[in-house]
């Protein structure tokens, strides 16, 4: 149970929060992470890239007496964050082999005497006798142990010094820890919390799903051509592409060179002043795209990062989840791309063979997840929601799988069978045990634990179909909440409360059949420029001025040699773009921003805006006289940028409190007032094609637009005055906007 922390130290988090970071309030979970830090509590966070992880125990750092250690696995990662948090100004340091004795003596000089707040530091340099010496003369608040996932042999990033952070950190002293990761499945959260002696501490787990990627899969097929052209499709875009090999980083990087785009490599192969030279060029918009093994990005907090593509397999589920998670941080449009080949699983399979045998299995077991995720025909946010042990209950729309699914089948007699296979075989088996069972595929095991003597065997023969069937069955009826992965034991499949109750009164369950990439057509659609992420609708900011705005961020950015996004965020300009701030009180309302920011880099960008606003005579908030038009525009902003995210209109309407006609209103007013809105996601969900037709041709041929009319029109259609409201929003839209 979390408690309660003192008012006044509340106030000050969020007066610190709004100050350096420039954010009115805490987002997810946030807050209450926060507040079991200073109650000096164990705390074990999951929380996706781009969630604000780092920002809960930066802020904690910042308001507490002493200094936190930072543990982190990445030069690059201590960095980054290092010159974000000096930008922002606050004394944090990091401490690694890439500094000189008098840079280490300054750094060690800082946090003895109390000035430095935070220390990012290497889990082998901790280990260190003259480290351990000095931080035990230091005033230590608590420690950080940043991709957390790396203390996991089950996971995809172990790294054994990990092991050992718990023996160290009790040397230093009884300190409260935080850890924090991104990407671990429950499998790998036990090992963590165990291996930290953590297990008493209280675990904050937000949602896996984020909403604003798309995700796609392409047959590797001319993948160079594909390529090229993803990449000019999303011309001035930030994007990264990952190879399994240098040789490959290398490769792709020039002939993207050659082909007019802006790439430059990452790899541990170059020298580390070439290495932080391209890395710093791709953060300041100097190269478009970076083209890396896996090297590149851990903690790289680039948060307009448009399209990750995986020009090769990954070797999990976590590192694809993890490397797509760079996509689309500030919540705006992010494309991923895998490119397929079962070519690149057997290069990865023999990788694998210099490994030790539990190695070897572990990879093994990661591997065949990521074949699987990519072969199902299923809702790819479902499969790795799933994965991660989430259950997401309807398919998401926005994923290749759902926009152009694979062949649908009903089952039901399957599913039962399937489910009883399972659990008259003791719950104790994977699910190629299973499909043994049910096709009477000859097994040793299968023969040796009696199951070719239960009622299930080989009945799977009986519908005509594969192993290869039934394997992709058991895979689903996973995502689909009837089957349950052991935790203990890896692979083992176990009956949920849902089959449970399913054996005993079944209904039919939709399934898809594999992709055949072999067979499949790679359909390059000419609008690669969105990827599936942003529906080709129109923007609410003012294209011309966000262009000047980005422009001089550039500017700034490079005089200060900051990134640009450290200046402002995309998020905060293109809200510059459409609410036209003119004075600093304005701006510091942006979100993102903060007066503190405002008086750091505000005065060149206030100068442009007003310039522009008195060139093209628009008229701006202030120009408003009554205070609610500026409050139910920025509703109106609000809205547009959460369609723009393809986000749910009940979730829209919750947040703002707003009922579902009075949000259909709000949106018929932006509507009629020019904006071009799609809500195509949307109406898809409760209006098959031809429902969508009907009324579509009705106002196409229609006198008059009202309601009322179209109502008695279709009075015995069963249509309701919400279906036919939307449909005239997205016929007005397309026609008049």
């Amino acid at each position: 149970m979390i408690q309660q922390i003192d008012k006044d130290v509340i106030n000050t988090l969020k007066e610190r929060l709004k100050e350096i970071f420039g954010y009115s309030q805490f987002r997810g979970d946030q807050e209450i992470i926060i507040q079991n830090i200073l109650n000096k509590k164990n705390t074990f966070v999951i929380m996706p890239t781009g969630a604000g992880k780092s920002l809960c125990y930066q802020l904690p750092a910042i308001v507490t007496d002493g200094m936190a250690i930072v543990i982190s696995p990445l030069i690059a990662l201590m960095k980054n964050q290092v010159d974000q948090l000096n930008a922002f100004g606050i004394n944090a340091q990091f401490l690694n082999s890439t500094l000189t004795k008098s840079e280490i003596n300054r750094v060690k000089r800082d946090a003895l005497d109390g000035s430095l707040k935070l220390l990012y530091i290497a889990p082998e340099s901790l280990t260190k006798e003259e480290n351990l010496d000095f931080l035990q003369k230091t005033k230590l608040s608590f420690v950080a142990i940043d991709e957390a996932h790396c203390i996991s042999e089950w996971g995809h990033d172990f790294r054994p010094e990990y092991r050992r952070i718990h023996g160290i950190i009790d040397n230093i002293g009884d300190l409260p820890i935080i850890a924090l990761t991104a990407t671990a499945t429950p499998k790998v959260q036990q090992d963590i919390r165990k291996n930290l002696q953590m297990e008493e501490a209280e675990t904050f787990k937000s949602s896996f799903n984020r909403k604003n990627l798309y995700y796609e899969i392409r047959p590797k097929r001319d993948a160079k051509k594909q390529l090229i052209r993803y990449v000019r499709n999303n011309k001035g875009k930030s994007g990264i592409v990952y190879c399994l090999s240098r040789k490959t980083v290398e490769e792709i990087a020039q002939l993207l060179s050659v082909n007019d785009i802006k790439a430059l490599p990452y790899h541990a192969g170059l020298d580390s002043n070439t290495r932080m030279a391209n890395q710093d060029a791709f953060l300041n918009e100097e190269a478009d795209v970076i083209v890396a093994t896996i090297a590149f990005g851990m903690g790289i907090d680039k948060p307009d990062v448009r399209f990750v593509i995986h020009y090769d397999v990954p070797k999990s589920l976590e590192g694809y989840y993890q490397e797509t998670g760079r996509a689309g941080r500030d919540g705006l449009e992010g494309n991923c791309l895998m490119f397929y080949s079962y070519e690149d699983i057997q290069k990865l399979e023999k990788f694998n063979k210099d490994k030790s045998v539990t190695e070897r299995d572990n990879a093994r077991h990661l591997l065949n997840e990521m074949v699987a995720y990519a072969n199902l025909g299923v809702c790819r946010r479902r499969q790795l929601l799933s994965y991660f042990g989430e259950y997401l209950d309807e398919d998401c729309g926005f994923c290749d799988n759902c926009v152009k699914s694979t062949e649908k089948l009903k089952v039901q007699d399957e599913v039962v069978m399937a489910l009883r296979a399972v659990k008259l075989s003791g719950e104790r088996f994977d699910g190629d045990h299973i499909a043994d069972l049910l096709t009477a595929t000859e097994n040793q095991y299968v023969r040796s634990y009696e199951h070719d003597k239960l009622d299930v065997y080989g009945k799977g023969l009986e519908y005509n179909e594969s192993r290869d069937f039934w394997v992709s069955m058991l895979r689903q009826f996973v995502i689909l909440n009837y089957l349950e992965k052991d935790i203990e034991n890896y692979g083992v499949l176990k009956l949920g409360e849902k089959g449970e109750s399913y054996i005993n009164d079944p209904y039919p369950v939709t399934v898809y059949k594999d992709h055949n990439y072999e067979e499949e057509e790679i359909k390059v659609e000419d609008d690669d420029a969105a990827g599936g992420a942003s529906g080709g609708s129109a923007h609410a900011y003012d294209e011309a001025l966000l262009g000047m705005l980005k422009a001089l961020r550039k500017k700034v950015a490079k005089e200060k040699n900051l990134p640009p996004y450290v200046i402002f965020q995309d998020p905060s300009l293109e809200e510059m773009a459409t609410t036209y701030p003119t004075t600093q009180q304005e701006m510091a309302q942006i979100n993102g921003v903060g007066m503190g920011k405002v008086q750091k880099f505000g005065r060149q960008f206030l100068e442009t805006i007003n310039r522009y606003v008195e060139e093209n005579d628009i008229e701006t908030a202030k120009d408003v006289v009554i205070k609610s038009m500026v409050n139910k525009s920025k509703i109106k902003i609000y809205i547009i940028q959460q369609v723009d995210r393809k986000v749910d209109l009940e979730e829209i309407a919750e947040v703002k409190g707003l009922n579902m006609e009075d949000l259909i209103e709000e949106i018929e007013h932006i509507c009629y007032s020019g904006t071009k809105l799609n809500l195509d996601y949307y109406i898809n969900q409760i209006m098959d094609r031809d429902r969508q037709k009907d009324i579509y041709d009705y106002f196409m041929n229609a006198e008059t637009d009202n309601i009322a009319v179209a109502m008695e029109e279709f009075a015995h259609d069963d249509i309701s005055e919400e279906e036919l409201r939307l449909m005239r929003i997205k016929f007005l839209s397309e026609l008049a906007n």
